[in-house]
């Protein structure tokens, strides 16, 4: 068997930046059928107009929406947008730069929207175990469900008890499941001290490990027809992604 849907997450620094991991992706990569793009403030693309560039090339892409950056009255991003099927819409960091207007949105208010005036388009959510009791994650994880949210992205997960667990609570869903690697202390510290993360006692911040542990969860998915994304940070795509292909033949 082989997994359904494997996504590989680009940041959009610029176009020609983008483009450019676009066509690596796709040299070194042919496994991926989806891109998703995060939102993220420090850089002038937004995602869904970073879509708008990569679709030419790739034909699924799912932009990142940050629910608290869209005014009441405001269009939704994306809506709109010819060939787009799919966008993840997550709550929003607050921003660093304090003149960039922020609202009082919820998650689930956005994809209310959506639902409404893009029918047409599927919406994801966001699945976190690492930043509240599993209890509140799952109670969030039926309120987005309410809302209308067809599926989830999770964080990444960097432990296979952990990854086990949380295919026992989210059985039956469409999830993406996330796999990033995390190399050297600099990188640990971020994902321990930004996301909360508790890494395994053994857990080992070299590349070779992180990409056999991908390798791992990405057999077991395939076992199931799972879905999965690949978030390739800190890292060459040529050094990370290649390997990976060896769990998918």
């Amino acid at each position: 068997m082989s997994l359904s849907r494997l996504s590989v997450e680009l940041i959009p620094r610029s176009t020609e930046a983008l483009l450019d991991d676009v066509a690596s992706v796709k040299a070194l990569f042919p496994a991926a059928d989806t891109l998703n793009v995060p939102d993220l403030m420090r850089f002038p693309l937004r995602s869904w107009d970073a879509a708008a560039l990569i679709r030419p090339h790739f034909a699924r892409v799912v932009p990142h929406i940050r629910a608290i950056d869209i005014a009441p009255d405001a269009p939704l991003p994306g809506a709109d947008q010819p060939g787009l099927e799919e966008v993840l819409v997550v709550h929003g960091d607050p921003p660093a730069d304090l003149s960039h207007r922020t609202y009082p949105n919820s998650t689930e208010s956005i994809i209310r929207r959506y639902k409404k005036e893009a029918p047409h388009l599927r919406i994801y959510a966001a699945f976190d175990p690492y930043r509240r009791a599993p209890w509140q994650e799952l109670e969030d994880v039926a309120r987005k469900k309410e809302a209308g949210a067809e599926g989830f992205f999770t964080q990444p997960v960097f432990d296979l008890k952990l990854f086990d667990l949380c295919r026992e609570w989210l059985r039956d869903e469409t999830v993406f499941w996330g796999l990033s690697p995390v190399i050297g202390p600099r990188s640990r510290s971020y994902w321990e001290t930004t996301n909360h993360v508790v890494f395994p006692k053994d857990f080992e911040p070299t590349l070779e490990a992180n990409i056999q542990f991908a390798q791992t969860v990405l057999r077991h998915l395939s076992q199931e027809k799972g879905r999965a994304y690949l978030m390739p940070l800190r890292v060459k795509l040529d050094q990370y992604l290649p390997p990976l292909l060896e769990a998918l033949a």
